[in-house]
């Protein structure tokens, strides 16, 4: 079996770091991690969550994204101990993570306009986002009001209010008139 490679990529928070796998993680888009007590279903996350160093996760289709805490101010401890983590795990032959499946906080779309929106979030926005370790995902439509949760590194990123206003909202308003304005929940 070929060594699983697992390179780093910065992303605009300076808190988070992605590390791109060359095998598949995850078949089920992204799981969002916000603490250990969450990680019971992944035995990746819960072993990344054993390093001192990791505050929350977000395992991708290919990636892992990292939000480091206040005990590592730089990345260098950081990235042997993750890098380590993942090719161990994935060496292993471990399946796929359970908690890979489809996001409790998705809502299904309830009507055309929902669907349009989830149609335009999974194309075109959610694939930007991802490049940079980060995630959006659809938490309902109400009164021309699309709500979205920040996930991985766009939860805690200086940059994510600018990406949701200026980019998300701006994108959804041009293609579905019905959207009015896009709020972070």
């Amino acid at each position: 079996m070929e060594k699983v490679q697992v390179t780093t990529e910065f992303t605009p928070n300076p808190d988070s770091l992605k590390f791109n796998v060359s095998a598949p993680i995850c078949a089920h888009g992204t799981v969002h991690f916000a603490s250990a007590a969450e990680a019971g279903k992944s035995p990746l996350a819960a072993e990344l969550f054993k390093i001192k160093y990791v505050k929350e996760l977000m395992i991708g289709p290919d990636h892992v994204t990292v939000i480091r805490n206040e005990k590592a101010s730089t990345w260098a401890p950081v990235i042997p101990l993750v890098t380590e983590v993942i090719r161990s795990h994935m060496a292993c032959g471990r399946p796929n993570p359970e908690a890979c499946e489809k996001c409790a906080d998705v809502e299904d779309p309830q009507n055309e306009v929902e669907r349009k929106i989830v149609r335009i979030l999974e194309e075109q926005i959610r694939p930007a986002l991802a490049r940079d370790g980060g995630d959006a995902v659809f938490c309902g439509f109400e009164n021309g009001i699309v709500k979205l949760h920040l996930k991985g590194a766009c939860s805690g990123c200086p940059s994510a209010q600018m990406t949701l206003k200026h980019g998300i909202e701006s994108y959804l308003k041009e293609y579905i008139p019905e959207v009015k304005e896009v709020v972070r929940v």
